[in-house]
C-alpha cells in the first residue's frame, strides 16, 4: 500500500497538502472473480484508527454529504437520522439540495409541486420523534421543516457547516437566462444571499417572514449542471455561459464577503479585521460542483480564473457509464482503460485546478441494466435497457444493492486492481460502490492528496455504513 510519510491534509486549505511517496498507478485490469467477502475492516485497513470524526480539526480532509430535500420528504429520510446513524459526527460540510431559480433569474422559495416545496423546506411540523433533538415542533414557530432540523443539528455539531446547493439536475433550467449581465447577476445573487444568508424566508401559512432562517446556511453552494453543455431538457444553455459563471462566481465570492463583513460589524462591533483570504478564515464558504466529462470542462468553466473565488469544488465522480448506454459497464472506477476517476482527477487538475481544493464525488447507489447478453460476469455486454428501480430505471441505491448482494440471487464481482464492483444474476447487472471500493476510495483521495470526498447522497446508505468506512479512510 502507498501511503504518505507526511500528511497534512487540509480542511479548507487551511494546511498545505504534502505528498512524499508515489500515488496509485495504473495498471491493466484485474480479472474480476467472484467475491462473497465482507469488507475487511476499515480500522485494520488503516492502521487501527477509529471511526468518530473529530470536528474543528484542521489536518484532515474535507467530508461532505448531500441531504436531498426530498429523501425527507418521500423516502422517510430525516436529519434525524444522520445523527442515529452516526454520520454527523463525521462530516465536516453538509450539502443541502436544492434551491431553485425561478424565471426572471432569482432565488425563491415556495409550493409550485415539482418546481418548489417550502412544505418540506420550512413548514412542515416534526413530531419529537422525528426531531433530531427530541423535542417535537410548537404551532407558532416560524422555522419547521428541514431547515429547522438542520439549525438543531448545527447547535448539536457546532462545526459542521451548512450549505444551501442551488440547481442540481432537474432545477438548472434558468441559471443561463439569470446570469447574462452584470445587473442580472447582482440582482440573482442578492435574491438568494436575502433568501437563504440572511433568512429572509417568504411567509406561507404562518411559517417564515424576516430573518426566520437567519444563520442557518453557512454558504453556498452553485451546482449549475452545466453551463454552455446539454443538461436536462429543458435546460438553457449558450456559448457565453463560460465567462458568465466566472463572473456569477465572482459576484458570489463578493457579495457573501459583504455579508460578512456586515456581521462582522454588527456582532463584534469592529470593522474589517476577519480576513477572507482562505476558508479557514470565512464564515460564509462558496463551493461549485463541476462535471466528470473533458468536454462539458472545455465547454463551461475557466479554471484557472474561477478557483480563487471558490473554496473548494466538488467533482462528479459518478455516472461515468450507465443504462442510457447499450453495454454494461462501471459508473465510477479509480481506474479503467476508458472514463475513471483518475482521468477525471488529472483532466481537472491540466486545467489548473488546485488538488486541494478537489473534493471528489462518490455514489452512494448503483447503476443498473437487464437483460443482459453474452453470459460470464455480465460485464460489457449488451443489454435490452434499464434495469426496474425503487425511484427510477436503472438507478438504485446501496442499502437495497446490499440486500440483493445477500440474497443469494446475485453474484458479487470485483476488480480489485482498478477499483470497482458489481452485481450479476445471469440477466440484471448493477455497477456500484460497496465497503471495500469506498475503502480504496479513500484510500486513493487520500494518496492523491486531494481536498476530500463528497457523498451524492446521504439517504442511500445503509445506517452509516459506507459513510464510517469512508471517514476511517480519510483519517
Amino acid at each position: 500500500m502507498h501511503r504518505r510519510l507526511v500528511r497534512r491534509l487540509a480542511v479548507a486549505g487551511c494546511a498545505l497538502s504534502l505528498l512524499v511517496t508515489p500515488g496509485l498507478t495504473t495498471a491493466g485490469a484485474s480479472a474480476a472473480t467472484p467475491d462473497d467477502a465482507a469488507a475487511a475492516p476499515a480500522a485494520e485497513r488503516h492502521g487501527g484508527k477509529g471511526g468518530g470524526h473529530h470536528h474543528g480539526d484542521r489536518d484532515e480532509a474535507r467530508r461532505v454529504g448531500y441531504f436531498t430535500q426530498w429523501g425527507a420528504r418521500d423516502r422517510d429520510f430525516l436529519v434525524k437520522d444522520l445523527v442515529t446513524s452516526g454520520t454527523a459526527k463525521r462530516l465536516t460540510h453538509l450539502n443541502y439540495a436544492f434551491g431553485n431559480v425561478s424565471p426572471d433569474g432569482k432565488c425563491f422559495e415556495a409550493n409550485l409541486g415539482d418546481e418548489g416545496d417550502a412544505y418540506t423546506d420550512y413548514q412542515r411540523p416534526m413530531t419529537a420523534a422525528e426531531s433530531v433533538d427530541g423535542r417535537a415542533d410548537k404551532p407558532r414557530q416560524r422555522l419547521a421543516g428541514n431547515f429547522n432540523q438542520l439549525r438543531k443539528l448545527k447547535r448539536m455539531y457546532p462545526d459542521l457547516k451548512v450549505m444551501m446547493s442551488l440547481g442540481g439536475w432537474a432545477w438548472s433550467t434558468h441559471f443561463s437566462d439569470a446570469v447574462r449581465t452584470p445587473e442580472s447577476r447582482r440582482e440573482f445573487v442578492s435574491s438568494c444571499l436575502d433568501l437563504f444568508i440572511e433568512g429572509n424566508l417568504p411567509r406561507i401559512d404562518g411559517k417564515g417572514g424576516p430573518g426566520s432562517a437567519a444563520g442557518l446556511f453557512d454558504g453556498i453552494d452553485l451546482d449549475w449542471e452545466w453551463p454552455n453543455y446539454p443538461g436536462d431538457v429543458d435546460t438553457v444553455y449558450r456559448p457565453e455561459d463560460k465567462e458568465n459563471f466566472t463572473a456569477l462566481v465572482a459576484e458570489f465570492r463578493r457579495q457573501l464577503d459583504k455579508a460578512e463583513r456586515g456581521r462582522h460589524d454588527r456582532d463584534r462591533g469592529r470593522g474589517h479585521g476577519h480576513g477572507h483570504g482562505h476558508e479557514c478564515d470565512r464564515d460564509l464558504l462558496l463551493t461549485a460542483f463541476l462535471p466528470a466529462s473533458s468536454a462539458a470542462m472545455d465547454a463551461g468553466y475557466e479554471t484557472r480564473k474561477l478557483f480563487p473565488h471558490l473554496d473548494y469544488a466538488t467533482v462528479q465522480g459518478y455516472d461515468l457509464h450507465g443504462a442510457w448506454e447499450k453495454n454494461t459497464n462501471q459508473q465510477s472506477a479509480i481506474h479503467s482503460p476508458d472514463d475513471s476517476l483518475e482521468q477525471v482527477v488529472d483532466d481537472w487538475l491540466e486545467r489548473g485546478a488546485p488538488r486541494d481544493k478537489i473534493v471528489l464525488g462518490i455514489p452512494f447507489y448503483g447503476r443498473g441494466w437487464q437483460g443482459v447478453e453474452g453470459g460470464g460476469d455480465g460485464f460489457n455486454q449488451p443489454a435490452a435497457g434499464a434495469a426496474p428501480g425503487t425511484w427510477e430505471a436503472g438507478f438504485e441505491d446501496y442499502k437495497v444493492l446490499k440486500e440483493f448482494a445477500a440474497s443469494g440471487e446475485y453474484e458479487v464481482y470485483r476488480d480489485r486492481e482498478n477499483g470497482h464492483a458489481w452485481l450479476f444474476d445471469g440477466n440484471t447487472f448493477w455497477t456500484y460502490d460497496d465497503p471495500q471500493v469506498i475503502a480504496q476510495k479513500a484510500e486513493y483521495i487520500d494518496d492523491r492528496d486531494l481536498g476530500g470526498a463528497m457523498v451524492w447522497s446521504l439517504d442511500g446508505d445503509d445506517d452509516g455504513e459506507l459513510y464510517r468506512v469512508l471517514d476511517r479512510g480519510l483519517d
